[in-house]
């Protein structure tokens, strides 16, 4: 195999700090404009800030085997990294030295220049960067590696419609156990799959049924009676209050458009389990935590002023109004709920290092969190607690994550085996007919 030069652009180390360890025996470029770049970004409280220090310990134990500029082997087996400048009078006339993108392409025509004989790579997130590399005829590449699915349309659903004989669907609404045997469906069904059975000899005779594994029988979807005055508009709907409403299940991720319902769904059940019940019987959990990612949506508008609270408010007055909404405009009742810790409305910031217990999570907005992000947020799971993650992949404000590489995604995906966590794609919006058009045409 011929060895090749990958020239890494900044937005690559910010998105994974191992990707260094990507590219097998090849030898790996990091321009010296890019270690400035990195510096820029170590102080940040997100997982953009996360990688940009692990890749400064990183390449400062490299520094520790050898040197840099000469060049340092990553590991037996891998390639050589070294940290190079550029050569200015190759910078094309058309660029600019003062833009950081600009020089990270110039240090790549300067390896392409020492070592003529050698294929130089740039690998960038930076669509724009390829289009440049491509326009001066030097090879690029997307950085794939954090990329779980190939496409938006790759994404588990967790939901499939299935043939079945007319018997099978009468069996079933009859209360019989029935299992589903391999030869029956085509595809690969994963725990908590929801399955449409639809009669082979009528195509309007259905049922909705729950497939956990082969060895037990299909269960029934949960009925339409409603969760906290909510009730389900759509199959997808009801198949997500019966993941929200399933003590068994411990974490559940929902997918879907502007006004699918996915947040208020998960809202109204977490108040049913949590809200002390007129009955008098014990709930499922002692309090609901709701949290959302501080990203804005379009130009910041820098700091705030006021106590945390204060600040804390534009970000989670989405979250607010769905809860005033649920209690019938009762702003006191809220307010009363909050004040007791039965219910807490909070910045992701402040989960870092807590263990929570007997809480029922919502983290709303779950599509702009990295893959890092997310993996702090789902281990401070603690005993008896359920953690439902919330978003629409198709509307993503952080930079450097899109549909296919977010942390959402990535928990669809890595969720979709065990029996203790379910998902659910919501695909018809429910708002009002204006949101619905929008988000279908806008």
């Amino acid at each position: 195999m011929v060895k090749k030069t990958y020239v890494l652009d900044t937005s690559v180390y910010l998105t994974n700090a191992d990707s260094i360890y990507s590219y097998g025996n090849n030898d790996i470029v990091i321009p010296l404009k890019v270690l400035e770049e990195i510096d820029k970004h170590k102080k940040r409280q997100d997982g953009v800030g996360a990688n940009a220090r692990k890749t400064i310990r990183i390449l400062d134990g490299l520094r520790g085997k050898g040197n840099l500029h000469k060049g340092v082997r990553l590991r037996r087996g891998k390639g050589i990294v070294s940290v190079r400048s550029y050569d200015p009078t190759l910078l094309p006339a058309d660029l600019d030295p003062n833009i950081p993108d600009h020089v990270i392409i110039t240090t790549a025509l300067t390896e392409i220049d020492r070592n003529p004989s050698r294929k130089v790579i740039v690998a960038t997130n930076d669509i724009n960067m390829r289009v440049i590399c491509d326009s001066l005829g030097m090879t690029s590449l997307d950085y794939v590696d954090n990329q779980v699915v190939k496409d938006t349309g790759s994404i588990y659903t967790g939901f499939k419609s299935i043939l079945v004989d007319d018997q099978f669907v009468e069996q079933f609404y009859e209360g019989k156990k029935l299992y589903l045997e391999p030869n029956m469906t085509k595809v690969r069904l994963y725990p908590n799959h929801y399955l449409m059975l639809v009669s082979s000899s009528n195509e309007k005779k259905t049922a909705l049924a729950r497939f956990v594994n082969s060895s037990l029988p299909l269960q029934k979807v949960g009925s339409k009676r409603g969760v906290w005055q909510v009730k389900a508009r759509n199959r997808e709907q009801q198949f997500a209050l019966d993941l929200l409403m399933n003590p068994e299940i411990q974490i559940v991720t929902l997918i879907g458009k502007a006004g699918s319902g996915k947040t208020l769904c998960a809202l109204a059940a977490g108040l049913q389990q949590t809200l002390e019940d007129l009955t008098g019987v014990p709930q499922q959990y002692t309090r609901m935590i709701v949290s959302r990612p501080i990203q804005p949506l379009g130009r910041d508008l820098g700091f705030l002023p006021g106590t945390i609270e204060e600040k804390m408010e534009p970000w989670l007055a989405p979250i607010q109004d769905n809860l005033q909404f649920l209690m019938g405009n009762n702003k006191t009742t809220l307010r009363d709920y909050i004040e007791r810790g039965t219910i807490e409305i909070e910045a992701l910031t402040y989960i870092r290092g807590r263990s929570i217990a007997n809480a029922y999570i919502i983290i709303d907005e779950a599509q702009n969190l990295t893959n890092h992000e997310l993996k702090t947020i789902i281990t401070r799971v603690g005993e008896g607690t359920k953690i439902i993650l919330t978003g629409d992949v198709e509307q993503i404000d952080n930079a450097y994550v899109d549909a296919t590489t977010n942390g959402l995604t990535h928990a669809v995906e890595k969720f979709k085996y065990p029996e203790f966590a379910g998902h659910i794609t919501l695909n018809k919006g429910e708002r009002s007919k204006v949101a619905t058009y929008a988000a279908k045409h806008l």
